[in-house]
This record gives C-alpha cells, structure tokens and sequence, in this order.
C-alpha cells in the first residue's frame, strides 16, 4: 500500500518545530500520523533550523508563562523518550529601563527576582556594566535549546510511534470530502486523505489558508539575522554555559536576547528582535544587514564592552525568519467555516514560539483529536487570547499598547 492510497486518523502539515511536536503528540496517542514537509527535512528556510533558542518564563503578556512551564515538562518527557538532550538549563537576565513596562509586567509574570545593586551585588557584574536608570532580575528558569537537533528528536519520535514523515510535498490545496474526511494534495499531484489535519507552516501560513479558505490571515514574514560576536582575548570562558553564564534579554528598543558561548567555542550569540518583511518565496537573504547588527554593536560597546568585540562586526550570521501577527501573539485555532473542527492551525508564532513547540504541539493534536485542548486546560493555559476572530474587523488583535508586546 503506497502512503498515498493509506488513510490518516491525523495529517500535519508543516515539519517545522511545531508541526514535528504535533506529529509526535498525535502518534504518542496511537493515531495514525502523515508529516508532511515541503522541503527537504531539517531545512533552513523557515524558522525552525539553527544552532539555538531559548527558553524563558518571563514573558510581558500573563497567558504566556504557564504555557512555557507546560512546555518544560515536556521537554523533558521527550529527552527522556529519545535518550539525549537538546535543552540545556541556564539561568536567566532580564534587564532595561527601570521605568520600561513590558520588562516590569515580564519580571512580575515570570517570577523573576530584582537584582537590587547592579553595581557589583550579583554574579555577572563584571561582564555588564548596567547604565545608569536600568534594572534587572534574575530567573533560574532559562536554557538553551538545540533547534535543528530537537526538530530532528521530535520527527525521530513521531517516527517511532508510527508517524509517516515524508519531505518535498508541497501542500498546495486542503478540501473537505464530508464530516472527518479531509484532502491534502501536493504540487506534484500526490493525495492524502485523514480525519483531521493540522496546519504548521510558519511563514507560508496566509499564502496557503489564502488559497484553502480565502481568508485573509494577518501573519507577516519578517526576514531576521542572527549574529555571533567574538569574545574579547581572556574572557572567552566567563560567558559560557559551563560557567553558568544566563541567557538574557534587554527591554527597549530595539529588544536584544542573547544565549551564552556554546555552538561556537569563543563566540556568544547576541541578536535583535525583528527585521524587515520578506517573501518566503522570494526572499533576498542579504536584506537586512545593517539595520540588524548596527543596534546590537551599539548595545554590546554599552552594556558589554570588555567582554565581547565589536571591530568588523560578529563573525557568523545565519538568517532567520519571524511569522509576525500584528500583536506578536500566536494563533492557535480551529480554521472553522466549512472546515468546522476538522481543521486545526498554529500559526504566527512570532520570532518566540520555539521554547512552547511541545506544549503547542499537544494542544493542536488534542484539539484535532478530541476537540478540546484538556492538557493545556489543566496546566492553567489559556487560549482565549490566540484565536483567529480577535481580527474580525481590528487588525491589530490584542495589541493596546507597547508594553503589550514581549
């Protein structure tokens, strides 16, 4: 039986890190599961690839952390199922202006602890010269996540729970034969058929529920760098993991993260938020330069300047690209119309979904397979904030202010 003639209790649409937890929280389940990718697996022309993501609690916006704890303990479900490790633990920095509020609403949601001298009171003051009116707080909740190896551990699962993982099948069309009966086609003529199907394809989302349902869904791919900067002579080791160095984040504009020196001896990763909007399709993988490092050079010569060198500007740069909704809040729904509950999507993840792929992907196999997100209910998750009709007739979604945002 070829895989096109099989039918599908649940068909995932997208390989990315949010359709690879889905597939292998569907499969966990013992349903019958189609991965479908359009390019070749562990590609790098979405948002899933790369060396390293993030994980952090404190989030500006309240419905966000207790889906990172959820996604925490599944991770480390997960690690323990394929017998290694893509998180890595690390403390975690928030620092900005001490009148900032999104960096005062993130502290208070995540649980961080102010730092009440950053003069010389806590372990990183000798590589942070924090400016004068900034403040920061410390989390123990942080890490450091292996991107492509953990899409990777999620497909390997999926697999071995049965799940058929199959690249360069483009998704071109989705259709409704009848109640729990669904057709995917391909580019190349290929159909599948299944009782559910789940869309996860990042920054093709309005491209393709465009041509599925005619609706016009506001997630804008935004074309990012991710830049690794050189650790001055002598200070190499004091910002890696081993010595305990955090991830951190600085408030403001532009918003800056960081994750400590691990992928790349002597090099630490340090990037901003954002960048211009680009076509997936067509993207010009040069755009974007300037605007992308010169702020995060001036950021570093501030508040980093004897530990990270900034002379001829960081030394690898790998693009990226956000899925941007207007008020950077994902949208995890039911395509509803014609499609009812059949259909579900995970889109616009906005540049800060990755740390929340296995909580994501149990809620959009649960509410494919059951009709309701019970595990996200339990651990306290509320959706009510991630639904397509928040921009029926308001383009902005949730947004009411800046300190909306991150």
């Amino acid at each position: 039986m070829t895989t096109a003639s099989m039918g599908f209790d649940v068909i995932v649409v997208g390989a990315g890190i949010m359709g690879s937890c889905a597939a292998y929280a569907a499969a966990s389940r013992g349903a019958r599961v189609l991965l479908l990718e359009r390019f070749d697996l562990l590609h790098h022309r979405g948002s899933s690839h790369g060396e390293s993501r993030t994980i952090r609690a404190t989030y500006t916006q309240p419905h966000y952390p207790p889906m990172v704890r959820l996604s925490a303990r599944l991770w480390a479900e997960a690690q323990d199922e394929a017998g290694y490790r893509v998180l890595t633990p690390t403390p975690h920095v928030d620092m900005g202006p001490r009148d900032e509020p999104a960096l005062a609403a993130a502290i208070r949601n995540g649980g961080a602890a102010q730092v009440a001298d950053t003069g010389s009171a806590w372990p990183w003051a000798g590589v942070f010269q924090v400016p004068d009116g900034w403040t920061a707080a410390v989390s123990e909740f942080g890490g450091v996540m292996k991107a492509t190896k953990a899409v990777a551990m999620f497909q390997a699962l999926a697999a071995r729970k049965g799940a058929v993982v199959k690249d360069r099948a483009e998704v071109v069309h989705v259709t409704k034969r009848g109640e729990g009966s669904i057709l995917v086609r391909t580019a190349n003529g290929e159909e599948f058929h299944g009782a559910k199907c789940i869309i996860t394809v990042g920054a093709w989302s309005t491209k393709l529920i465009k041509s599925v349902t005619g609706m016009d869904l506001p997630v804008q791919p935004l074309h990012t760098l991710i830049c690794y900067w050189k650790a001055k002579p002598g200070h190499e080791h004091e910002i890696t993991v081993e010595a305990g160095f955090p991830t951190f984040a600085s408030y403001g504009v532009p918003y800056i993260y960081s994750t400590p020196a691990m992928e790349f001896p002597g090099l630490i990763k340090i990037a901003m938020h954002g960048g211009p909007p680009c076509d997936p399709d067509s993207r010009d993988w040069s755009m974007g330069g300037a605007a992308l490092v010169e702020p995060v050079a001036q950021w570093i010569d501030a508040v980093m300047p004897a530990h990270v060198e900034t002379a001829g500007g960081p030394v690898i740069r790998q693009s990226c690209m956000y899925s941007m909704t207007p008020d950077e809040d994902f949208v995890i729904d039911y395509l509803g119309g014609e499609f009812g509950k059949d259909v579900v999507i995970g889109a616009g993840f906005s540049g800060h979904g990755f740390k929340m792929g296995p909580a994501v992907g149990r809620i959009l196999a649960e509410m494919a397979m059951d009709g309701e997100a019970r595990t996200a209910a339990e651990a306290g998750v509320d959706l009510s904030q991630l639904k397509i009709a928040r921009f029926v007739n308001n383009p902005k979604g949730n947004l009411k202010d800046a300190a909306d945002q991150l």
